[in-house]
Protein backbone atom coordinates (compact mmCIF):
# COMPACT_ATOMS: atom_id res chain seq x y z
CA UNK A 1 0.00 0.00 0.00
CA UNK A 2 1.33 3.35 -0.92
CA UNK A 3 0.59 6.27 1.41
CA UNK A 4 1.61 10.09 0.62
CA UNK A 5 2.99 11.35 4.19
CA UNK A 6 3.63 15.30 4.59
CA UNK A 7 6.69 15.40 6.20
CA UNK A 8 7.80 18.46 7.81
CA UNK A 9 10.52 18.29 9.90
CA UNK A 10 8.94 17.81 13.19
CA UNK A 11 8.84 15.12 15.24
CA UNK A 12 4.64 15.10 15.35
CA UNK A 13 5.05 14.53 11.78
CA UNK A 14 7.76 11.55 11.94
CA UNK A 15 6.22 9.37 14.19
CA UNK A 16 3.02 9.66 12.20
CA UNK A 17 5.16 9.10 8.85
CA UNK A 18 6.99 5.69 11.59
CA UNK A 19 3.45 4.73 12.52
CA UNK A 20 2.39 4.69 8.82
CA UNK A 21 5.81 2.45 8.25
CA UNK A 22 5.05 0.02 10.78
CA UNK A 23 1.73 -0.49 9.07
CA UNK A 24 3.42 -1.45 6.10
CA UNK A 25 2.36 1.10 4.46
CA UNK A 26 4.87 2.38 1.23
CA UNK A 27 5.35 6.26 2.11
CA UNK A 28 5.94 8.80 -0.16
CA UNK A 29 7.01 12.03 1.46
CA UNK A 30 6.25 15.43 0.32
CA UNK A 31 7.06 18.52 2.44
CA UNK A 32 6.55 22.09 1.35
CA UNK A 33 8.19 25.47 1.43
CA UNK A 34 6.12 27.51 2.49
CA UNK A 35 8.15 30.47 2.93
CA UNK A 36 8.26 29.74 6.53
CA UNK A 37 10.98 31.93 8.88
CA UNK A 38 13.74 29.29 8.37
CA UNK A 39 14.82 26.80 6.30
CA UNK A 40 15.47 24.32 9.03
CA UNK A 41 12.61 22.26 9.14
CA UNK A 42 13.13 21.43 5.97
CA UNK A 43 16.42 20.30 6.09
CA UNK A 44 15.08 18.03 8.92
CA UNK A 45 12.77 16.84 7.31
CA UNK A 46 15.69 15.44 4.47
CA UNK A 47 17.26 14.15 7.26
CA UNK A 48 13.82 11.95 8.47
CA UNK A 49 12.97 11.10 4.88
CA UNK A 50 16.64 9.61 4.94
CA UNK A 51 15.66 7.98 8.09
CA UNK A 52 12.58 6.52 7.18
CA UNK A 53 13.73 5.23 3.85
CA UNK A 54 11.02 6.63 2.24
CA UNK A 55 10.29 5.34 -2.03
CA UNK A 56 10.35 9.27 -2.53
CA UNK A 57 10.50 12.35 -1.34
CA UNK A 58 9.20 15.46 -3.13
CA UNK A 59 9.81 19.33 -1.76
CA UNK A 60 7.09 21.66 -3.46
CA UNK A 61 8.33 25.75 -3.09
CA UNK A 62 4.73 27.71 -2.70
CA UNK A 63 5.65 30.83 -1.11
CA UNK A 64 2.53 31.82 1.15
CA UNK A 65 4.29 35.08 2.05
CA UNK A 66 2.73 36.39 -0.63
CA UNK A 67 -0.40 36.55 1.41
CA UNK A 68 1.03 36.79 5.14
CA UNK A 69 -1.12 36.49 7.27
CA UNK A 70 1.03 34.63 10.01
CA UNK A 71 3.54 35.39 11.97
CA UNK A 72 5.52 32.06 10.65
CA UNK A 73 5.07 34.38 6.94
CA UNK A 74 5.81 37.81 7.46
CA UNK A 75 7.67 39.99 9.72
CA UNK A 76 5.01 39.82 11.94
CA UNK A 77 6.76 38.92 15.91
CA UNK A 78 6.51 35.29 16.74
CA UNK A 79 4.50 35.38 20.21
CA UNK A 80 6.91 34.09 23.34
CA UNK A 81 6.27 32.44 26.31
CA UNK A 82 2.27 32.55 26.00
CA UNK A 83 -0.08 30.82 28.04
CA UNK A 84 -0.72 27.56 26.17
CA UNK A 85 -4.11 27.79 27.51
CA UNK A 86 -5.34 30.80 26.29
CA UNK A 87 -8.53 31.15 23.94
CA UNK A 88 -7.86 31.85 20.81
CA UNK A 89 -5.85 31.27 17.90
CA UNK A 90 -2.40 33.35 18.08
CA UNK A 91 -0.83 35.02 15.47
CA UNK A 92 1.43 31.75 14.35
CA UNK A 93 -1.64 30.36 12.75
CA UNK A 94 -1.10 30.34 8.99
CA UNK A 95 -4.30 30.71 7.00
CA UNK A 96 -5.66 27.32 5.42
CA UNK A 97 -2.33 25.65 5.78
CA UNK A 98 -3.47 22.53 5.95
CA UNK A 99 -6.29 22.57 3.80
CA UNK A 100 -3.57 23.49 1.35
CA UNK A 101 -1.15 20.95 1.91
CA UNK A 102 -3.45 17.93 2.23
CA UNK A 103 -4.70 19.43 -1.32
CA UNK A 104 -1.14 19.06 -2.90
CA UNK A 105 -0.77 15.46 -1.00
CA UNK A 106 -4.08 14.21 -2.65
CA UNK A 107 -3.46 15.56 -6.08
CA UNK A 108 0.08 13.51 -6.13
CA UNK A 109 -1.82 10.60 -4.15
CA UNK A 110 -4.61 10.21 -7.39
CA UNK A 111 -1.16 10.29 -9.56
CA UNK A 112 0.44 7.46 -7.50
CA UNK A 113 -2.70 6.03 -7.28
CA UNK A 114 -2.47 5.93 -3.38
CA UNK A 115 -5.77 6.28 -1.92
CA UNK A 116 -4.33 7.21 1.75
CA UNK A 117 -2.46 10.29 3.25
CA UNK A 118 -0.80 10.66 6.41
CA UNK A 119 -0.46 13.78 8.47
CA UNK A 120 1.07 14.00 12.04
CA UNK A 121 -1.79 16.92 13.18
CA UNK A 122 -2.83 16.92 16.79
CA UNK A 123 -5.92 18.62 18.18
CA UNK A 124 -4.77 17.59 22.05
CA UNK A 125 -1.22 19.51 23.00
CA UNK A 126 -1.30 21.99 19.81
CA UNK A 127 -2.23 25.90 19.78
CA UNK A 128 -5.49 25.53 18.54
CA UNK A 129 -5.23 25.78 15.05
CA UNK A 130 -8.67 25.06 13.52
CA UNK A 131 -7.48 22.93 10.89
CA UNK A 132 -6.13 20.01 13.20
CA UNK A 133 -8.77 19.24 14.13
CA UNK A 134 -11.02 15.77 13.06
CA UNK A 135 -13.97 17.72 12.18
CA UNK A 136 -11.59 19.39 9.49
CA UNK A 137 -10.16 15.61 8.40
CA UNK A 138 -13.26 14.51 8.38
CA UNK A 139 -14.59 16.81 6.19
CA UNK A 140 -11.21 16.59 3.93
CA UNK A 141 -11.96 13.17 3.01
CA UNK A 142 -15.33 13.67 1.61
CA UNK A 143 -13.90 16.88 -0.58
CA UNK A 144 -11.24 14.10 -1.44
CA UNK A 145 -14.40 11.88 -2.46
CA UNK A 146 -16.08 14.77 -4.54
CA UNK A 147 -12.86 16.27 -6.12
CA UNK A 148 -10.72 13.35 -7.38
CA UNK A 149 -11.45 11.40 -10.53
CA UNK A 150 -10.72 8.37 -8.31
CA UNK A 151 -13.12 9.14 -6.10
CA UNK A 152 -16.16 9.68 -8.88
CA UNK A 153 -14.79 6.27 -9.65
CA UNK A 154 -15.60 5.03 -6.35
CA UNK A 155 -12.45 4.95 -4.66
CA UNK A 156 -12.28 6.34 -0.72
CA UNK A 157 -9.48 8.11 -0.07
CA UNK A 158 -8.42 8.09 4.00
CA UNK A 159 -6.27 10.75 5.96
CA UNK A 160 -4.70 8.93 8.67
CA UNK A 161 -4.19 11.05 11.63
CA UNK A 162 -2.53 8.94 14.11
CA UNK A 163 -1.31 11.21 16.68
CA UNK A 164 -4.68 13.49 16.68
CA UNK A 165 -5.75 12.99 20.32
CA UNK A 166 -2.39 11.90 21.70
CA UNK A 167 -0.64 14.00 24.03
CA UNK A 168 2.97 15.04 23.62
CA UNK A 169 4.15 12.81 25.65
CA UNK A 170 2.18 9.75 24.31
CA UNK A 171 3.55 10.81 21.20
CA UNK A 172 7.18 11.22 21.99
CA UNK A 173 6.46 7.67 24.09
CA UNK A 174 5.42 6.16 20.68
CA UNK A 175 8.30 7.33 18.93
CA UNK A 176 11.14 6.18 21.29
CA UNK A 177 9.47 2.74 21.15
CA UNK A 178 9.81 2.82 17.36
CA UNK A 179 13.24 3.87 17.66
CA UNK A 180 13.21 7.55 16.51
CA UNK A 181 16.04 9.62 16.68
CA UNK A 182 14.15 12.76 17.68
CA UNK A 183 17.45 15.17 17.31
CA UNK A 184 16.77 14.51 13.47
CA UNK A 185 13.82 16.86 14.16
CA UNK A 186 13.07 20.48 14.50
CA UNK A 187 10.14 22.27 15.96
CA UNK A 188 10.83 25.85 16.76
CA UNK A 189 9.19 29.04 15.38
CA UNK A 190 11.93 31.08 15.34
CA UNK A 191 14.99 29.95 15.71
CA UNK A 192 18.88 31.50 16.07
CA UNK A 193 20.81 31.99 12.71
CA UNK A 194 22.76 28.30 13.76
CA UNK A 195 19.43 26.20 14.48
CA UNK A 196 19.21 26.58 17.84
CA UNK A 197 15.45 26.32 19.05
CA UNK A 198 14.49 30.07 20.84
CA UNK A 199 12.43 27.88 23.87
CA UNK A 200 10.04 30.26 24.59
CA UNK A 201 7.69 30.08 21.62
CA UNK A 202 4.36 27.84 21.62
CA UNK A 203 6.07 24.92 19.77
CA UNK A 204 8.60 24.95 22.16
CA UNK A 205 7.02 24.99 25.33
CA UNK A 206 4.67 22.18 23.75
CA UNK A 207 8.40 19.97 22.72
CA UNK A 208 9.94 20.51 26.60
CA UNK A 209 6.78 19.72 28.24
CA UNK A 210 5.95 16.70 25.99
CA UNK A 211 9.62 15.22 26.83
CA UNK A 212 9.26 16.23 30.32
CA UNK A 213 6.10 14.47 30.61
CA UNK A 214 7.57 11.23 29.14
CA UNK A 215 10.27 11.46 31.25
CA UNK A 216 12.61 11.33 28.11
CA UNK A 217 15.70 13.65 27.62
CA UNK A 218 15.31 15.54 24.35
CA UNK A 219 18.00 15.10 22.42
CA UNK A 220 18.30 18.53 20.63
CA UNK A 221 19.44 19.91 24.34
CA UNK A 222 22.08 17.21 24.58
CA UNK A 223 24.24 18.49 22.17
Amino acid sequence: MRAVVLLSGGLDSYTAAAIAKQQRFALYALTIDYGQRHAHEIASARAVARALGVEAHEEIALDLRTFGGSSLTSDVEVPRDRDLTAAGIPSTYVPARNTIFLALALGWAEVLDARDIVIGVNALDYSGYPDCRPEFVNAFEHLASLATRAGVEGARFRVHTPLITLSKAEIIRRGVELGLEYGLTHSCYDPAPDGRPCGRCDSCALRARGFREAGVADPLLLR
